[in-house]
């Protein structure tokens, strides 16, 4: 009897017929088609759908079964349950009259490159892992370099999210210190070393928190410098801190400043904090997450002023360059101290390309690492760089209008100066100047926008006052947009003032 090889599509198991393998390719090709279409509607027709979902903690997951199938079920089902289930439940981050947090698009050359990294699956580990995945990045991440007006000694790597790319630069801070041999002792144990310290801005963001308590180093290692009236790291400060910390004992390591505060997007003055991390022998990182893509408008370049002289930088495509969550790139201008912290290399994982290829798993804490760069590339090529800054510039000029109207209405005020397309106010009646009203009124306020579900905007709080914080920042979003939510603005406190 000639021998017979595995089965391909089908295997015998305890006498049952049990399919296995792919979905075959007609049916991906017909529900692959039918899914393109899909999302092109959804895309054409998204303003069809309120911003906000309308359920309660709990309701999506009460809507899905509390167990898997027991058996494969179709395609057309699964799909009809996206419509049923899902869609009700989404808030729509690709809507244009989305105003809250920083809003994030996924470009349609973007969704496209997701669609085509899923397929090809690629993982760079090592260079021999993903020679395309890797090399796509290093040029992308170039890419983007030179459009941000960056040196080239600047060497980028791609992350998932700001607040990643933020624990790296920390890590690679604390890697600095030689003296300390933290990559082999650690810190558990250790007598020798004092408190280290890293310092920021009251208002910066909250990964920076993060980055500390992961490392072990506790919030009580950070040290909030305070902001002037334009809610700016005040450099005095920072030197004083600095000298004050020194006195007692402590050992400052990190500064980390901001392009583009999360809340009213204040430009720290980098310039004079880069003085100061010069004089003091310090590490300084930038989170420019948001605001730096705005260098990428030749007239704006100036905002990334003094981050030449940066050690890391931390710039998030998917904020405000439509390419679709998550890609956050990481520079430094000191790779050889990233590697240093989180090169770790088993034996199964050697190539004999090492001495000449960049194996990008050397430099972070992921090993698996997906094809990011394929959507970056897809996004720089299809809009190009004056293709990219036109719409940059729009979103610019639309806040500037939202801000002149704030301005113009005797019952609002502008809270912060307006650096991007991000907006802080709030409504402030002629005769009310309580600020526990004025706080209930405006949280009151945003609730009730909020509620329409056909717009959405967030909050923040600057000191104690309670602000309204809208952003303009969508591919999608035009001035239209922003007058209906003013109009929207409008009407609630009208209605809530009555």
């Amino acid at each position: 009897m000639k021998k017979k090889g595995p089965p391909v599509d089908h295997e015998v198991n305890a006498g049952v017929n049990v399919s296995v393998g792919d979905m075959p390719p007609e049916e991906f090709r017909k529900y692959g088609h039918q899914l393109v279409d899909w999302v092109a509607d959804y895309l054409q027709n998204i303003e069809r759908y309120p911003v906000l979902p309308n359920v309660l903690p709990g309701d999506v997951r009460r809507s899905l079964p509390a167990s898997p199938p027991e058996d494969g079920e179709t395609m057309d089902k699964i799909l009809a349950d996206v419509d049923r289930l899902i869609i009700p439940g989404m808030t729509h981050w690709n809507h244009p009259r989305f105003h809250a947090y920083f809003n994030s698009s996924a470009s349609s050359p973007g969704i496209l490159a997701e669609f085509l990294s899923a397929a090809l699956n690629g993982n760079a580990m090592v260079w021999q892992s993903g020679p395309a995945v890797t090399e796509l990045e290093e040029v992308t991440v170039d890419w983007l370099r030179q459009m941000l007006g960056l040196p080239a000694d600047f060497w980028g790597m791609i992350l998932d999210t700001a607040s990643t790319s933020t624990l790296h630069a920390v890590v690679a801070a604390r890697e600095s210190l030689a003296d300390l041999n933290m990559r082999e002792q650690g810190l558990t144990g250790r007598k020798d070393i004092p408190r280290l310290r890293l310092y920021t801005s009251e208002f910066a963001h909250s990964s920076v928190e993060k980055a500390m308590m992961t490392l072990g180093l506790g919030l009580g290692s950070v040290c909030k410098i305070p902001v002037d009236e334009q809610f700016r790291m005040r450099p005095d400060a920072l030197a004083e801190a600095i000298a004050r910390d020194r006195h007692s004992g402590m050992r400052p390591f990190c500064v980390v400043a901001t392009v583009g505060t999360t809340s009213v997007t204040s430009i720290d003055p980098i310039p004079a904090i880069a003085d100061i991390c010069e004089r003091e022998g310090l590490w300084l990182h930038v989170d420019a997450a948001y605001g730096g893509t705005a260098a990428i408008i030749p007239e704006m370049r100036s905002i990334l002023a003094g981050c030449e002289r940066a050690d890391s930088l931390v710039v998030n495509p998917h904020k405000w360059m439509f390419v679709p969550v998550d890609l956050s790139i990481l520079y430094t201008r000191r790779p050889k101290i990233l590697r240093q912290a989180f090169s770790l290399v088993p034996e199964y994982l050697r190539t004999a390309h090492d001495d000449v290829a960049r194996n990008l798993m050397d430099y972070g804490v992921p090993l698996g690492r997906r094809f990011r760069a394929l959507k970056l590339w897809f996004v720089l090529r299809y809009f190009g760089v004056n293709g990219l800054a036109n719409r940059l510039r729009e979103h610019l000029r639309i806040a500037q209008s939202f801000k002149s109207w704030i301005e113009a209405d005797p019952e609002f005020e502008l809270l912060a100066p307006v650096h991007f397309g991000a907006i802080c106010f709030r409504a402030h009646p002629p005769g009310v100047d309580d600020e526990n009203q004025l706080d209930s009124l405006n949280e009151r306020l945003l609730n009730a926008v909020n509620e329409r579900r056909d717009m959405f905007l967030s909050h923040t709080k600057l000191g104690r006052t309670y602000a309204l914080r809208m952003v303009i920042g969508h591919l999608r979003t035009e001035e239209v947009h922003a007058k209906k939510a003013w109009e929207l603005i409008l009407q609630e406190l009208k209605r809530l003032r009555v």
